[in-house]
């Protein structure tokens, strides 16, 4: 496969294209239900509104189409979130998913983030893997009822 791109200025569609994404992806793979749309949609629309020069959004694309992304967010002065972080399963497998990483930690320490935190679910155990390859350490589990069925949401996070 030819490299795709990761980019970083944002088209028309590009959001739109996210959410779909989120909720094609996680309903496909996970049971998500449409709900998870909107849990996608809410914060990113907010995120893309008011986005700062300490935050950012990659998107990677192939053929013209997106086909996934991650973000900085800014949670606190000293603590970033990793957020939206996704990849189409066509272009799985690449390496993609430890480039994107290794460009969110390289902005955060840019930036003068001393952490950063994200959220994911425990079956999430590729992304897991990826996460602790790069130091991030789970701080918290926690058992509730969302998107249409029961998940186990896990909190990890990284010390610079």
């Amino acid at each position: 496969m030819n490299n795709p791109l990761i980019r970083t200025e944002l088209q028309p569609g590009d959001v739109g294209a996210i959410i779909w994404l989120h909720g094609l992806l996680y309903g496909q793979e996970r049971g998500f239900d449409y709900t998870f749309d909107a849990f996608v949609a809410e914060p990113l629309a907010q995120f893309i509104q008011s986005i700062t020069p300490r935050e950012c959004l990659w998107i990677v694309e192939h053929q013209s189409t997106v086909m996934g992304s991650i973000a900085i967010v800014k949670r606190t002065d000293t603590e970033a979130q990793l957020r939206w972080f996704l990849l189409h399963p066509d272009v799985r497998g690449f390496g993609i998913g430890r480039q994107l990483m290794q460009i969110a930690m390289d902005f955060c320490k840019l930036m003068g983030y001393e952490g950063i935190r994200l959220w994911t679910i425990s079956e999430q155990q590729t992304a897991i893997r990826l996460y602790q390859s790069f130091g991030f350490q789970k701080v918290s589990s926690e058992t509730r009822h969302a998107w249409g069925r029961i998940v186990q949401e896990e909190v990890f996070l990284y010390t610079m």
